[in-house]
């Protein structure tokens, strides 16, 4: 039902936590399914320099969040916000379809941070 690499994330989340001191913080939720995500986002030089996720939810919803935090990392704000939902379920060699809604929420938890930050960030300068 799930490729290796789905299985992989979701025994082996990366970049599990939460960052005190963020720049930036994305939540989403699906309140069909259940599922909650939230990431955080530290960014350096216009790019992504620490990320974070806390998720609530299905294996799925785990391991698109631990891809979703791998993709963006290193990445400038331009280019993370380009990663789309199907961007994170063809990195994760595919879901079901019945669990594509998480690689939805992964990819609208990481544009949630980044809009997030720029908010901030408008809102010291001003």
């Amino acid at each position: 039902m799930y490729s290796e690499k789905v299985m992989e994330h979701f025994s082996n989340p990366r970049n599990v936590g939460e960052i005190e001191d963020a720049d930036g913080v994305g939540t989403v939720g699906n309140p069909v399914c259940g599922d909650l995500m939230t990431i955080y986002i530290k960014v350096k030089d216009n790019r992504i320099e620490d990320i974070k996720f806390k998720t609530f939810g299905c294996g799925a919803a785990i391991a698109t969040s631990s891809m979703v935090t791998e993709m963006a990392m290193s990445k400038t704000i331009e280019e993370a916000l380009e990663i789309t939902r199907n961007d994170v379920a063809n990195e994760l060699e595919g879901l079901p379809p019945v669990k594509m809604h998480c690689s939805n929420l992964a990819a609208d938890a990481l544009h949630a941070a980044i809009e997030d930050y720029k908010k901030k960030l408008t809102e010291k300068e001003t």
